[in-house]
């Protein structure tokens, strides 16, 4: 009997799973360390992304910045305006652009018949035949003092005739140049027809579109209580904001700033920069003038509209921003929705300062990590569905 309790007392650790060598595998078991694979709250492929219209963006360091924000209104630049006029009396005779029309700088805009215009043509052509012919002679009389064929006297009063020639010659071209003929015209008076002599091209002096025509054909146009202006031309290729900001907010405007600009109730937005704050303030509205000049190449910002300014009165550098719209309120905390391998994480976050369409991450996400940046309310609201085990 005591050999057979030996023999029992030997196997009850194996039937009974006492302490013994057979549950060192379920130590080492428990002592496996935990997978390093990112937490899903949100199990989501790719396709039900794209039919859930969820859009992913890349964290990334980012500029924000303070902003004051003002009302404006987009005006021409100034530097931009041709107001298109006439230097001469005449009557217009061609018209060939209209409004809405782009005009390339130099283009003819129409054209005038001028007998002024036809009396300085002719007053120059006249002069320099005249001036062609007295340095010739003078030429020769050169040749003949110098050969001691002519007295010194002679020579000199045919070089004091060249000069007289040669400056009413250059009286008659400059009085061409003050009516508005340009140098190539000028040089190609005497080879033109005739019947041209008294017909003045009007150009643009920019390039830009027509807004306005103020004539007709066969208006007298100049001088003698007439109309001077034909044409009213626009660059809109740039565009300035006019600004009021208060005397309290001056102080923080500076030239060079960089302005926001949008629409009420518009997705247009665009950036501008200050060029000028007026060292003035306004008798009325104790406000001071701010002008920043907006890029338009599109043609998109037309001058009128009434837009908001934010100018970005204090900039500085944020290690993480990522879309306002990636933001949601839950459970009275920020959150965001981190990508992951099989879908999405919550991820709780500190929100610091906001800029337009961005705001800045202080903590709780790092640069590099791709979220959902659009339609994040039905993340949230899967989110928010009860589980089976709920």
């Amino acid at each position: 009997m005591f050999a057979a309790g030996v023999g029992v007392a030997s196997l009850g650790p194996r039937l009974f799973g006492g302490a013994g060598k057979e549950k060192a595998p379920v130590a080492q078991q428990e002592q496996k360390p935990a997978s390093t694979e990112a937490k899903v709250d949100l199990a989501m492929d790719a396709e039900r992304m794209q039919l859930a219209q969820i859009e992913l963006a890349p964290a990334r360091a980012g500029m924000v910045a303070k902003r004051l924000v003002v009302p404006g209104v987009i005006v021409p630049d100034a530097d931009r305006v041709a107001r298109v006029t006439v230097k001469l009396a005449g009557t217009v005779s061609e018209l060939r652009k209209n409004i809405g029309d782009e005009v390339a700088k130099g283009e003819v805009l129409g054209a005038i018949e001028s007998r002024e215009v036809a009396e300085a043509r002719s007053e120059y052509l006249a002069s320099k035949l005249s001036d062609d012919l007295q340095q010739d002679l003078t030429g020769r009389d050169k040749g003949l003092f110098e050969g001691r064929a002519i007295p010194e006297q002679q020579y000199i009063k045919s070089r004091s005739a060249a000069a007289q020639s040669h400056m009413r010659f250059d009286i008659a071209r400059q009085k061409l140049l003050a009516l508005g003929l340009e140098e190539s015209e000028i040089a190609s008076i005497a080879a033109a027809p005739e019947g041209t002599l008294r017909v003045q091209y009007v150009r643009a002096p920019i390039s830009g579109r027509v807004v306005e025509r103020k004539v007709e054909l066969g208006a007298a146009v100049g001088r003698d209580s007439q109309s001077t202006e034909m044409f009213t031309m626009v660059d809109l290729a740039n565009v300035w904001v006019e600004m009021t900001v208060s005397s309290a907010d001056i102080i923080d405007v500076r030239e060079g700033q960089s302005v926001r600009i949008t629409v009420a109730g518009s997705a247009q937005t665009g950036t501008a920069k200050v060029i000028f704050v007026n060292p003035l303030l306004d008798k009325e509205t104790r406000g001071a003038r701010v002008v920043a000049v907006l890029e338009n190449p599109k043609r998109a910002w037309r001058p009128g509209a009434f837009v908001t300014a934010a100018i970005a009165v204090e900039e500085k550098q944020a290690s993480v921003v990522v879309p306002i719209s990636a933001i949601q309120n839950i459970s009275g905390r920020k959150a965001l929705f981190v990508r992951v391998k099989d879908g999405f994480q919550k991820r709780d976050v500190v929100v610091g300062q906001r800029d337009g369409d961005v705001v800045e991450i202080v903590s709780g996400l790092s640069a590099g990590e791709r979220i959902a940046s659009s339609n994040t309310f039905a993340l949230k609201a899967e989110l928010a569905k009860p589980t089976d085990e709920d």
